[in-house]
Parts: structure tokens; sequence; C-alpha cells
């Protein structure tokens, strides 16, 4: 094993478990709150990958549906009972976490609510120390009864709201249908004129989701917490709100991978995985800390039984993946511009058949 220290960090909310947090919250306490919290996820996309916002972070759907949640008298303790009764983790996590745990420093950086982060940690025995998520206490917002009342038309209309269909390679809002663009245009009066002008509007100026350009910032922390180099970092991440720490690594010789990711992680990593369980992340992790980089995809483009076991992988963690994968292993393939289109095609279906069809749909 090499001395040199390396590092693994994981979004939560795929790699780790199946839920959706924010949309199961938003579904199970808002009225209509499945639609209302996919129409806003669709805007968000917009929003960060078509007209590029400036300071507008990936995932504030997170922060968008705050004010339903609190019009609705949602509380903390509501938010952390629910997240710690509806936990649903991967296939293989506990085994996963201990692996990796032996020969690398793990973190995990979430735009998950930190309620859920809290009831993750305790469920596979992990340090809260060792994550970055999306900070909020609901209860120390207050809100009018009028505001209630308003939020709770705005739940309706938005819920009725048909979602945004979002053209290839749009680049303004013009280049949407015109339906879409109304659609679009009525959002940002609600989330740029409304909502800033009541008082509970303060939840989306001081909530910080961290997702897009805060992902990247806390793998620089990472980095300077523990006094290494990009270049030692691997990330693991499924959508759109890991784009920006993908970018990071990319610009210095870390490795970026998509665990069945949807086509904003696909399109941006190094190496795309398809696995119903996480346990092939250990293996990844294994010839990460031990070899670099570079042999890592020198393994992965020869991917196969007798490669990996050529590849020195500890015998204990082959055999456990063996076990859970007796036929072929779990697909793990290089990401080239020659092979994106099948591999954003292919890992989209098969996001969905792991998560379900409507988070699975969720940027």
């Amino acid at each position: 094993m090499s001395s040199m220290p390396r590092v693994v960090v994981f979004d939560c909310e795929g790699p780790i478990s199946k839920n959706d947090n924010a949309y199961e919250l938003c579904t199970h306490f808002v009225p209509h709150g499945d639609k209302v919290f996919s129409n806003l996820s669709k805007y968000d996309d917009v929003v960060v990958d078509v007209l590029h916002r400036e300071g507008y972070t990936a995932g504030s759907t997170l922060k968008l549906i705050l004010p339903f949640l609190k019009a609705y008298d949602v509380t903390d303790k509501q938010m952390a009972d629910f997240s710690a009764q509806n936990i649903l983790l991967l296939p293989e996590t506990h085994d996963t976490f201990s692996f990796i745990q032996q020969y690398a420093e793990v973190f995990i950086v979430s735009t998950s609510y930190e309620h859920y982060i809290q009831t993750l940690c305790k469920t596979i025995d992990f340090s809260p120390n060792h994550t970055y998520c999306t900070k909020v206490k609901l209860d120390n917002y207050s809100i009018t009864d009028e505001e209630k009342n308003h939020l709770k038309w705005l739940v309706a209309e938005i819920a009725n709201m048909r979602q945004i269909e979002i053209p290839h390679d749009a680049k303004a809002v013009a280049d949407f249908s015109a339906t879409d663009q109304i659609v679009i245009q009525r959002l940002d009066e609600i989330f740029t004129q409304e909502l800033p002008r009541m008082s509970i509007g303060k939840l989306l100026t001081e909530v910080t989701t961290v997702g897009g350009e805060q992902k990247a910032k806390a793998i620089r922390d990472i980095k300077n917490r523990l006094g290494i180099k990009l270049s030692e970092i691997m990330y693991i991440g499924d959508s759109i709100t890991d784009v920006e720490a993908f970018r990071l690594l990319h610009q210095h010789n870390g490795l970026a991978v998509s665990f069945n990711g949807n086509s904003y992680a696909v399109r941006n990593a190094d190496v795309v995985v398809m696995a119903e369980g996480n346990l092939v992340l250990a293996v990844l992790a294994d010839h990460f800390c031990r070899l670099g980089k570079d042999q890592t995809l020198n393994v992965i483009s020869h991917w196969a039984k007798s490669v990996v076991e050529q590849s020195g992988v500890d015998s204990d963690l082959l055999t456990k993946l063996y076990a859970a994968y007796p036929g072929a292993l779990p697909r793990v393939e290089l990401m080239s511009l020659i092979n994106a289109d099948v591999l954003i095609s292919e890992s989209a279906k098969f996001r969905r058949n792991v998560r379900g069809m409507v988070i699975g749909r969720l940027g």
C-alpha cells in the first residue's frame, strides 16, 4: 500500500442511499409536493445549466422548497424523524465503508439537509465531522398567517404548472417553447420578487445549499484540512450538483466517478459505474489509493474479473464482491467522447431502475 495519503469523497444520495430526502419530505408534508418538487428541480436545472445565473447554486431546489415546508408547519424534529424512519441504504454500504476506511480518509459532501445526514451518520457509524451538507434550522424562522396562505396558493399554482422541457443545446430562455418560457418567467417572479418580499423569504438568502460550486469548495477545504493535493482525491457523484467538483478534479488530475449518474454527472466524469450496490466503489478506491489515477484508469480500460484479481485488490474485498455478483462484475467504463451518448443513455436507464422512475429523473 502506498504511503501517499488518499481521500475518497462520496456524494450521499445515489452512491450511498436510494433516497432523495428533500423530494420525499416535500411529497410527505406538502399537498401535491411531488409535483412541486419535480417542477422546481427542472427549473433549477434550467437556471444552472442553461442560464448560468450568477450566484445561483445547483441543488437550490432544497432552498426553494423550504418556505413551503414552513407554510405547512413542518419542524426540524419532523424533518429528522421522517429522515430516520425512511432512510434506504444501497446494498453493501456497510461493507463498502468498512473496506475503504482501512486505507483512505473518507468524507461525505452532500446537498442533503443536515437532518438527513445526521441520521445517515448514525446508521453507518460515520463521523459527522467528515461531512458537508446543507444546514438549516427551520424552527428559527417565523411566518405570518398571511404568508402561509399565500404560499399555499403558490403550492397549488406550481403543482399545476407544466414541467419544463429543456431543448438540446438551449442557451437562453428564448430557446424554450412559448409555454415553457411563461413557466420560467413565472417561477422567476415567485423566487426573485414575491418570496424575497416576505419575512420567510430570509430562507432564500440565509440558507446555503451545498451543491455546485459549494461542493467544489468543500473539496478544496478537505484538501487544506489534510494537507494533500487534489490529485489524491477520488470523488463519487451522480447528479448536476456534483459537476463543479468533477470539473475541479479534472483540472488537477483527481478521479471523478459517476455512480448510476444522470447526464450531467456522466458527461463530466472520468469513470462511469452502473451497479445495484456500491461495493464496486471499494474496489475502485482500493486501486486509486494503491496505484494512483493513471494505473486505476488502465485497470478499468481492461475491466474483467481476471484483470481485477491480478491488480492486487484485497482478497477479502474480492470475496465479498464475487459473492454479491457471482456472474459478471458491475459495469465500469471509462468516459470518452466516443461512448458518451451511449453511456449517458444507459446510465440514466440504470439509475431509474435502481432509484425509481421519479427520483431517477431528477437533476
